[in-house]
């Protein structure tokens, strides 16, 4: 089951590198028909050859797009009906976030994530699970994090979209049970990615997730129809249970001196 993803359509946004590359390359080696998301059509270039030069099968496509911007997901649905396209799997993976202290840190960028990770997931997941729900069939993976599971000084706005996706995508998938639709939350831990590329901050890679597993992982759970996926280290899914017994002003504290240990409240950009 968890290799058998031929015949299906799937979109994968931030598709050009990280996690969004494995979930593309991992899709295709399924047997997936691949369409790849992102802003900038280069690196998407690039992975479509990857594609076709390891996996070959059905040819993918390339849709760029900025999910950020108020007309980017009518965009990228205009451009799925132009081309005929059908999507039987939609994988929500694209997101942004920094660290830093909230009141030191740009706000441009910070609205720029909850522009992409709250309001893009929304509208994407919107249209094509409306097209879904009509013909009584396919899925929804939105990439959630460990993050969305507690307050996080120093990356506050970014756990905060974070519970956002937990949140609406429970509900969701309690709305259309038994419909065809199947939706699921992904919640990975920290992952071997270029995530704070461009600041000071930097994942910890002893206790980072390679991405390829992430995604492997993730796609088994959902094969396997799960309502959760917690695809990396057992660690990770173990802290989350805190903040669920615990005083949200207890569990705030535990989560601040955790990355003051990591140094987040110093962060900076680079130069």
């Amino acid at each position: 089951m968890g290799d058998d993803f031929r015949g299906v359509t799937a979109l994968v946004t931030g598709a050009s590198k990280g996690l969004g590359r494995a979930y593309a390359l991992e899709l295709a080696r399924r047997g997936a028909r691949v369409v790849l998301l992102a802003r900038n059509e280069a690196p998407l270039r690039e992975v479509a050859a990857q594609i076709r030069e390891r996996h070959g099968g059905p040819d993918p496509e390339v849709i760029t797009a900025d999910l950020s911007a108020p007309d980017g997901p009518g965009r990228v649905t205009a451009e799925l009906r132009d081309r005929g396209l059908s999507v039987g799997l939609l994988v929500n993976n694209a997101g942004a976030g920094s660290a830093g202290p909230f009141l030191e840190r740009p706000l441009e960028p910070q609205l720029r994530s909850v522009g992409l990770n709250v309001g893009g997931l929304l509208a994407l997941t919107h249209a094509i699970g409306t097209e879904m729900a009509a013909r009584g069939s396919g899925g929804i993976i939105n990439v959630s994090s460990t993050a969305a599971f507690q307050p996080l000084p120093y990356q506050a706005g970014y756990a905060a979209t974070k519970a956002f996706v937990l949140s609406f995508t429970e509900a969701l998938a309690e709305e259309l049970r038994g419909s065809g639709v199947h939706v699921m939350a992904a919640h990975p831990g920290a992952i071997a990615t270029g995530f704070f590329d461009g600041t000071t901050a930097e994942i910890n890679a002893t206790a980072a997730d390679a991405p390829e597993t992430v995604a492997a992982r993730s796609l088994d759970d959902y094969a396997r129809r799960r309502a959760v996926s917690y695809p990396g280290w057992f660690l990770n899914r173990m802290m989350t249970w805190p903040a669920r017994v615990l005083p949200r002003t207890a569990v705030a504290r535990l989560a601040g001196a955790f990355n003051r240990w990591q140094r987040f409240h110093e962060t900076t950009d680079l130069a």
